[in-house]
């Protein structure tokens, strides 16, 4: 990573923003040519999981090559330039963290193994319930866990980057901590909390 101070190595945040995040996106190279697409995911088991249907390009890409990356973004907090107390547009930016997986993609066959996957994605998208568990024996769950195609990206390189102002003098960060504080809306306060984490650690 080329600006070291936004990198984060701390395994409880990244699970933290995972968990917030509805979709990534994958990226595959079909041939000469890049091809990504956005997915569901849940991150489980220290594995990136997701779903889709047994055709189509995206299958066809993987049975060729294997090896993917997958980018997960959480966006947080805009900044506006009079946030700087000052007329000039260049201050203007946005906080967020930003985390690749590097690996190899490989399908899940097991029926089982199927069904708990499926149930973790459920559980993060869903955790107010309403649903039956999802399971190999239910009637109403037997024809679509057989169809559907469940992924797994096994990570061998992880990169986390965090733009919360690490890169800011005290007096330019107490500034901004201020103005979110004032404006307040939820990612605000996120953004506040994720500055002072930042800040602690320095």
């Amino acid at each position: 990573m080329r600006r070291a101070e936004f990198e984060v190595n701390d395994p409880k945040l990244l699970e933290e923003l995972l968990a917030s995040c509805e979709y990534g996106t994958l990226c595959l190279v079909d041939g000469a040519e890049p091809y990504a697409v956005s997915v569901n995911f849940v991150w489980y088991k220290e594995c990136i999981y997701f779903h889709g249907s047994k055709e189509g390009r995206k299958i066809n890409v993987i049975a060729k090559n294997k090896r993917a990356s997958f980018n997960v973004v959480k966006p947080l907090s805009l900044l506006p330039s009079y946030f700087s107390n000052t007329r000039a547009a260049c201050p203007a930016s946005q906080l967020y963290g930003s985390i690749q997986f590097v690996g190899d993609i490989e399908m899940i066959e097991e029926a089982h193994q199927k069904c708990e996957i499926l149930n973790a994605l459920m559980q993060k998208l869903q955790p107010d319930g309403g649903y039956d568990v999802i399971e190999v024996a239910n009637p109403i769950y037997k024809k679509a866990v057989e169809n559907i195609g469940i992924f797994m990206l096994n990570p061998q390189s992880i990169s986390l980057k965090l733009k919360a102002g690490q890169n800011l003098p005290d007096e330019r960060r107490a500034l901004l901590i201020e103005k979110l504080t004032e404006r307040g809306t939820p990612l605000d306060l996120l953004s506040v909390k994720l500055i002072k984490q930042m800040r602690e650690k320095a």
